[in-house]
């Protein structure tokens, strides 16, 4: 799942100014201002209002249902199977064809039966509304598994449960937002509760995401894993430009830049982007990216080594040691 931190806001704004902007709407749904203008043409929809300067206005509805289909694309659906349904015909195709994380749980955390019980109990409580008895829920959580098996085994499975869960229809996204903002403080307040090699054991690590990608909960994880690590971490947020995060590798003398990448980006793009940064940086610097995007392990570059599983950054922190 990815947090769009910002989205609450602006699609509260669109009620109240009469709509975004469609520059906002790109940053809101990761759906390219080219593509809503051809979708307008080809399907009738998106159908904007114009402003007193002729722009394009999306309202809250549309803004929605933009969001609801850009996950569809996701899921391997093309435009012409969705572009144009209303928002209870949305979810239900996601219901069809979304992946039901937590039935699956068991599977992926080392067998433990209590998985599941464990992301059901805290998926009630944030649909309970209470912030202070989800950080509380967390944080003892945190505290009862240490903080490797915290992020690996309970906040990724619990993230995409949450994803669904607002594909679904059983969370609206401020609920969504709840869950980022208590999440994203319990796992800050644990990385700066660790307690620091006197030198580092590990590199020295850019974290970052490229234009567009706004899921910063995934490079939070990465963070807390490689501090344990004993590497050193220097995170820029996201949507860094290419340019900026080469230059940024430079002035920190960065030995590893990390990358998160969701399924946002076509293949090309992706693989192009990669690559012109790998022409950036120097051979010194490693370049490592991960995500969800599927295109980063179908086609591998030379220089840049893939992270399909948080489970992957020890062997990767190792190989680097080794290699130094």
């Amino acid at each position: 799942m990815n947090p769009l931190s910002p989205s609450a806001a602006l699609t509260a704004s669109a009620s109240m100014d009469g709509g975004l902007p469609i520059a906002a709407v790109e940053r809101e749904t990761g759906l390219g201002k080219d593509t809503l203008r051809v979708w307008e043409r080809r399907y009738g929809f998106p159908t904007p209002a114009r402003g007193s300067s002729g722009d394009r206005l999306y309202s809250s509805e549309q803004v929605q249902q933009l969001r609801l289909i850009g996950r569809l694309l996701d899921s391997g659906l093309r435009p012409g199977k969705v572009v144009g349904l209303n928002q209870a015909e949305l979810q239900a195709l996601l219901v069809q064809h979304a992946p039901v994380q937590p039935a699956n749980l068991s599977k992926t955390k080392n067998d433990r039966p209590d998985a599941v019980a464990v992301i059901d109990g805290l998926l009630d409580t944030i649909g309970s509304h209470d912030p202070r008895a989800l950080r509380h829920a967390l944080s003892h959580a945190q505290l009862r598994m240490g903080l490797a098996p915290f992020v690996t085994d309970l906040v990724a499975p619990l993230t995409r449960a949450v994803g669904e869960a607002w594909a679904q229809g059983r969370f609206e996204i401020f609920e969504e937002h709840l869950y980022t903002e208590v999440i994203t403080r319990v796992l800050r307040h644990a990385i700066a509760s660790l307690i620091l090699q006197p030198e580092p054991q590990g590199p020295k690590v850019l974290l970052t995401t490229v234009p567009l990608e706004q899921h910063s909960l995934g490079l939070l994880m990465v963070e807390a894993l490689l501090t344990l690590e004993g590497c050193t971490c220097v995170s820029l947020g996201t949507q860094t430009p290419l340019a900026d995060i080469a230059e940024a590798a430079r002035v920190h003398r960065a030995d590893v830049v990390a990358l998160s990448f969701s399924n946002l980006h076509k293949a090309a793009v992706v693989q192009s982007s990669l690559r012109e940064l790998r022409t950036q940086l120097p051979a010194s610097t490693a370049l490592w990216v991960g995500g969800a995007c599927a295109a980063l392990y179908q086609w591998p570059l030379v220089g840049v080594s893939t992270v399909q599983h948080l489970s992957g950054l020890q062997p990767l922190v190792a190989q680097w040691r080794h290699a130094r």
